[in-house]
């Protein structure tokens, strides 16, 4: 016959709700209202800084143009698809977001990156520059549901 041997339950402890004073309240909404007064106060600047994102992201494609598609130049493009891809929201450019996290699924793998069609690339970088250019910010415009679908379409026939 076996004994067994009596189990002891020890709480886990919750050092963090500890730290921050034991609950987790909303989020003041006098901060939230400050943010946003912040973030308003510099909208006007996120045209021009879109713009030089822009440039940023066609220099890195002309940067692969020059040297081949080397790994250091398909790196600093991924780079500078992925911060559109943050980017294109938050300057009111939802497109741009899309357009560029096409792109970033087409070069992520750093092993095929070196084989991605330029072309493909060229059709990515040429729609965010369209999208900016004329002011289409979402796929709710014809042009740019079209051209999302498309570029969409073809990074998954290549397995990204």
């Amino acid at each position: 016959m076996s004994q067994e041997k009596p189990v002891q339950v020890i709480p886990a402890s919750n050092a963090l709700r500890e730290k921050v004073g034991g609950r987790f309240n909303a989020i003041d909404p006098a901060a939230i209202a400050k943010a946003e007064a912040a973030l308003q106060s510099l909208a006007g600047n996120f045209a021009q800084w879109l713009k030089d994102e822009v440039v940023k992201l066609d220099s890195a494609r002309l940067r692969v143009k020059n040297e081949g598609q080397t790994v250091e130049a398909m790196e600093f493009l991924y780079l500078r698809c992925h911060d559109l891809k943050g980017l294109g929201t938050t300057y009111g450019f939802p497109i741009v977001t899309q357009f560029s996290s096409s792109l970033c699924k087409l070069i992520d793998d750093t092993e095929k990156r070196g084989h991605a069609p330029m072309m493909l690339i060229d059709a990515h970088i040429n729609a965010i520059k369209a999208a900016v250019r004329n002011d289409i910010k979402t796929d709710e415009h014809d042009v740019g549901r079209a051209l999302i679908a498309e570029l969409e379409k073809s990074v998954a026939e290549l397995g990204g």
